[in-house]
């Protein structure tokens, strides 16, 4: 029928306006900023570095020391309005799984271009920048305050687990068992260098030993 629609969303409208004077669920709006309502698990805003709080390769801030990103710029290449800028450092640290990698000696994101696309959240190959929950970030001067650089980005895991528990829980498990097995594989490695050592020194003493005859 034609207007089928446009009489559907009258008829929810006067059901909220009606439902309003008689049950709280009905309420639309709070009074903000006095009153807030939760954010809900799927929302984003903005992204955000992911940091470990404890201090893997030891040396700076923490939120440095435990940042996952390392600089591969995935990121900044996929970002649709190009408002990621990376630069890699030059020397190297160890990440969760021990193995010496690059880092961002240089990470901005200009949010008053970025779109909350989460693309960056989505090419990451080292679940390092997830979408925040926060949208009070009005400022009065765009270049100044706008862009973000690493370590006003920078936020533990911890916080990552507050505000999206479901997702964090999934990519700790992952890591987890990511680093269960490189451990698993350093240890085996360990293993067997050691029974190759035991193997030639055994051979070389009984190479010294005096013959029987």
């Amino acid at each position: 029928m034609l207007g089928e629609g446009i009489l559907k969303g009258l008829t929810e409208t006067a059901r909220n306006f009606v439902g309003s004077f008689v049950s709280a669920e009905r309420l639309i709006t709070v009074e903000y900023p006095e009153q807030r309502i939760a954010s809900f698990e799927a929302t984003r805003v903005f992204p955000f570095l992911v940091y470990d709080q404890e201090n893997r390769d030891g040396g700076g801030p923490e939120w440095e020391a435990g940042l996952r990103c390392v600089a591969c710029q995935i990121c900044e290449k996929e970002c649709p309005p190009k408002c990621i800028y990376i630069e890699k450092s030059k020397d190297k640290k160890l990440d969760y799984l021990g193995k010496a990698q690059y880092y961002p000696a240089r990470f901005d994101i200009d949010i008053s271009v970025c779109m909350s696309c989460q693309i960056c959240v989505e090419v990451c190959p080292f679940e390092a920048i997830k979408m925040d929950t926060e949208f009070e970030l009005s400022a009065t001067d765009r270049f100044g305050e706008l862009l973000l650089d690493r370590e006003q980005l920078a936020k533990p895991n911890e916080y990552y687990r507050q505000i999206h528990p479901s997702e964090a829980t999934e990519v700790d498990a992952r890591l987890a068992e990511e680093k269960a097995k490189a451990d698993a594989k350093t240890k085996a490695a360990a293993d067997a260098a050691a029974a190759k050592d035991a193997a030639v020194t055994k051979r070389a003493v009984r190479s010294e030993e005096p013959s029987n005859r």
